[in-house]
């Protein structure tokens, strides 16, 4: 069955539960219409929520390759879509040089824009190998002029390498672009796809995510865990709350450890679930409240 015949919402999230990612149902859905529309999918919400998890599940369970593209400020065109590959190209010069080459001129330049010396970039690796899912991963973190790059390919699915022609996708990717809102998008943008905001999860899921993704875990040091990872997530004050990666994190070390999270081990592997020096001071001296709770 291709990815675009799944029929309805619930086929798609028991594909993602395959993989042990555990979706709610309005995910499921936007999800589903992304496909069937064939829309970017723009997922927004706070680091460690399952975003970037999200592209990764789609990949493996709807049997796609997945093409990431990571954005970072000072990204441009070129380190998204191509380059060419200049020391080959150079060393073709001098092969042509080395065997008394004197043809035509014109062939020898237009032999150095072969496509054996064109390096594809992840957005045009997307065109020419769809389908296939293409992560556009903290797209915040880039400028406006590379959103207005992507605008065009989002809604053309083509692009124009000048040495060799237009390049159009012959079935248009599954497009997942993540955010953690560092900044606002434009609407542009934002118009081009359908949105979904990842919020931290439900105990319920949340257990069922840590059952799922760390099955060596214990059923009582899951159930554990996951109630004092929600206790921590509404304390006052916390610069970073820990995201599920964390709580994975923090289940597959106290498995490690043994299997237990009392007042030692909670203390000696708080740096798993938080990153910031304040927040590891503050947790320290409520660790023994947040237990009890």
């Amino acid at each position: 069955m291709e990815f675009t015949d799944l029929p309805d919402a619930a086929s798609l999230a028991a594909a993602l539960r395959a993989t042990g990612y555990v979706c709610d149902d309005e995910l499921a859905t936007i999800g589903w219409l992304a496909i069937r529309l064939g829309r970017p999918l723009l997922i927004e919400g706070e680091p460690g929520t399952g975003k970037t998890a999200l592209a990764e599940a789609l990949s493996e369970g709807l049997d796609l390759p997945l093409i990431r593209l990571q954005c970072y400020e000072g990204i441009d065109a070129a380190q998204a879509l191509y380059d060419w590959d200049f020391p080959r190209q150079i060393l073709h010069l001098r092969a042509v040089e080395s065997v008394g080459g004197q043809g035509d001129l014109a062939q020898v330049e237009a032999g150095l824009f072969d496509e054996r010396f064109l390096v594809r970039r992840p957005i045009l690796q997307a065109l020419t190998s769809s389908p296939c899912v293409l992560l556009i991963d903290e797209i915040d973190r880039a400028d406006d002029e590379f959103e207005a790059f992507l605008l065009e390919v989002l809604s053309t699915w083509q692009v124009t390498i000048p040495e060799l022609g237009t390049v159009r996708a012959a079935v248009p990717p599954l497009v997942v672009l993540t955010s953690n809102r560092t900044r606002e998008l434009h609407d542009a943008l934002k118009r081009r796809c359908l949105y979904e905001w990842i919020d931290h999860p439900s105990l319920h899921r949340e257990l069922e995510i840590v059952r799922s993704r760390a099955p060596e875990v214990s059923a009582e040091l899951a159930d554990q865990l996951v109630r004092t990872v929600q206790a921590v997530r509404v304390e006052p004050g916390l610069i970073k709350p820990p995201g599920v990666a964390e709580t994975l994190d923090w289940a597959r070390a106290l498995h490690e450890l043994g299997g237990r999270l009392d007042l030692e081990t909670a203390a000696a592997t708080l740096g798993v679930a938080v990153k910031h020096r304040e927040d590891t001071q503050r947790l320290r001296a409520a660790i023994d409240r947040l237990l009890a709770k």
